[in-house]
């Protein structure tokens, strides 16, 4: 039962997969315990992302996640705040006659991440990463019959569909209150959807999905116990230009190729 919840947030479980709907209620009567007025004042506050996605990033079953890619919370404007981490809403098209579009240069962790795709891809050398190396890249991809995806839309897909769960570890911005402060106040949430991927997972005997962290923020995961017996791939956050060469990253999403249309 769901009654302790706000109105609001209560609605925003119905975009949920189904199978995601008890670990969900559990993190929320973790959050309302630890923080008995956080989601009252939540739910009477202005805050991102708006539309009812609070909880975007659960839509797809349960079984299906393979990787939790983690990220510090919604970006803190309306257009690019979605709900689902790392995907910035107000960036469509991928490319520009000169390489990658305006949009995705803005977003540098998100242009960051794509010249590390098409490093580990091959498309790019390390030591070449702008001007006409990424400029021709961009060219063969919006060629005609180019099997290069064009929209962040198709990444978003290309993600789910190798099992990214793209989840912030605050599920929320609120422009009068630190996002550190709101993030610890969905820390117990955060808890409840490893603790029930980790069920999931050997109540079906499979692996455990392998917990992707970017960054100081992510990294602080590693406090919950839970955490412990996930398999982990660290790497810094990818605002820094450092993170196009990680060869860890490079091992780990090259072989997905995310830049191709999905067949």
């Amino acid at each position: 039962m769901t009654d302790f919840l706000p109105a609001s947030i209560r609605a925003a479980l119905n975009g949920v997969h189904p199978s995601w709907l008890a670990i969900l209620e559990t993190g929320l009567r973790a959050v309302a315990q630890a923080s008995p007025t956080y989601l009252q004042d939540l739910a009477a506050a202005d805050y991102l992302p708006t539309e009812g996605r609070m909880f975007a990033a659960f839509t797809q079953p349960l079984q299906a996640v393979r990787y939790v890619l983690v990220g510090e919370g919604p970006y803190p404007r309306a257009a690019s705040a979605t709900g689902v981490c790392f995907m910035d809403g107000a960036v469509g098209s991928l490319w520009s006659d000169k390489g990658l579009s305006k949009q995705v240069n803005r977003a540098t962790s998100l242009r960051n991440f794509m010249k590390m795709l098409l490093v580990a891809d091959g498309q790019l050398a390390i030591e070449s990463t702008t001007g006409d190396a990424m400029s021709g890249v961009a060219q063969q991809a919006q060629l005609p019959g180019s099997p290069a995806i064009q929209l962040l839309a198709d990444l978003q897909d290309n993600m789910v569909g190798q099992g990214f769960l793209l989840l912030n570890a605050s599920l929320v911005f609120r422009s009068d209150v630190p996002p550190v402060k709101d993030a610890k106040a969905w820390q117990p949430f955060m808890q409840a959807v490893l603790q029930g991927l980790a069920a999931a997972a050997e109540g079906r005997g499979a692996a455990l999905p392998t917990l992707v962290l970017w960054g100081k923020i992510a990294e602080q995961l590693n406090a919950y116990a839970v955490t412990a017996q996930f398999p982990k791939a660290v790497a810094e956050h990818p605002y820094n230009l450092s993170f196009i060469g990680n060869v860890g990253m490079q091992a780990l999403f090259g072989p997905m190729r995310l830049l191709k249309r999905a067949q």
